[in-house]
């Protein structure tokens, strides 16, 4: 069936609103799902400018949320009407996702950063030539097709233009706090960083019990809104040492836990000195960047531990109805990160996103959706 898509025709291209995109047929395991919206993520910028790349011309999004239309005669847990959270593909059968670790799944890049689907077959094409996809679902889309172990089903009675982040940037934030660092209550964090990721790995801090959750950023208004959301303590680092902050605000200890968010090699390296003797940081951007020599030593010296998290070593089946259970109960209020924009309106979103004047901008692309039907 043709479909109405956001291309990417070559390196560094801005995004193209194509008609004529053939969308590929479903197969025993697969659902058809009608896009309702989709959240735009540093990720999609990342695979848009070439700093990591697929190859073009490709369809991005891999934060998306829509209602399936239909089902694969294999599908055993879904059903034509149901809505769906979008999410990365695990194999299932490799020992990791077999442990319970689909984030560390043998087949992830094959699987999710080949641009095409895990039997090797072109999930949309364009003339008779293939278009490669993301993370074997492409949100910017008006119809795709993914696996079902893609999809998280979700209540009808939930807004669905808010959700699809919850696929990426807020399971990855939150999965990092809760199911890697599992700070005891009691204990403090810092989050360098406080975009979306940023931001819910700072309300799971919250959530689990910390009574120091330190939100570390350069902008003002982010920082207001950390501190809306729950952090106890908000640093500019632009304005003073964060690190020295840190200390002050722990009796000179430092924090027990850590997240970085921005993979910028001066804040890495703060968010290590930031940290209490026996205290781990983790760390989520994707970076080229080098840390110091001396840096290094002080994880020795003051038994501190690095930790890199994909992902937020989550288990989406698991992991984003939980967050819909705390969001309910008014503890992780996402939602106060996201502006909608239109789905024509992407380049302009995309925009906003990487300049940082909107923390999360959701596309909303089928806008005769209303919530709770």
């Amino acid at each position: 069936m043709r479909i109405k898509a956001a291309v990417v025709n070559q390196k560094d291209g801005k995004f193209e609103m194509k008609d004529d995109v053939e969308l590929a047929d479903m197969q025993a395991d697969d659902l058809q799902v009608h896009m309702v919206a989709t959240g735009i993520c540093h990720s999609d910028e990342a695979l848009r400018k070439g700093t990591a790349e697929i190859g073009y011309p490709i369809i991005l999004g891999h934060e998306g949320s829509g209602i399936v239309e239909k089902v694969g005669s294999e599908v055993k847990n879904f059903k034509p009407g149901d809505h769906v959270v979008l999410s990365f593909y695990g194999c299932g059968n490799c020992i990791n996702c077999l442990k319970g670790i689909p984030t560390q799944c043998l087949n992830y890049a094959a699987n999710n950063l080949s641009g095409v689907r895990p039997d090797g077959s072109a999930h949309f094409t364009e003339d008779g030539h293939k278009v490669a996809d993301m993370f074997d679902q492409s949100s910017f889309t008006t119809t795709t097709v993914v696996r079902e172990r893609n999809a998280v089903k979700v209540s009808k009675d939930l807004d669905l233009r808010k959700l699809g982040p919850l696929g990426c940037g807020y399971v990855t934030g939150s999965g990092t706090v809760f199911n890697t660092l599992k700070p005891e209550p009691g204990s403090t964090i810092a989050v360098f960083g406080t975009g979306a990721v940023g931001l819910a790995a700072m309300m799971a801090g919250r959530i689990s019990g910390c009574t120091k959750v330190i939100a570390v950023d350069i902008v003002p208004s982010r920082l207001e809104l950390a501190k809306q959301l729950g952090a106890t303590d908000a640093i500019n680092s632009k304005d003073e040492d964060a690190v020295e902050a840190i200390k002050k605000l722990t009796d000179g200890h430092g924090v027990d836990y850590a997240v970085d968010t921005t993979g910028v090699k001066s804040v890495m390296e703060g968010s290590i000195q930031a940290l209490a003797q026996g205290g781990t940081v983790a760390t989520i951007a994707v970076t080229d960047q080098h840390i110091d020599l001396d840096t290094w030593n002080d994880l020795c010296t003051s038994d501190r531990k690095v930790v890199g998290v994909n992902m937020g070593d989550s288990i989406p089946q698991v992991d984003v109805p939980r967050l819909i259970s705390f969001y309910k109960l008014g503890m992780f209020d996402f939602d106060k990160t996201e502006k909608f924009y239109k789905f024509d309106d992407i380049n302009q979103a995309n925009a906003d996103s990487v300049s940082g004047k909107t923390i999360k901008p959701v596309l909303v692309i089928d806008d005769q959706y209303k919530p709770g039907e």
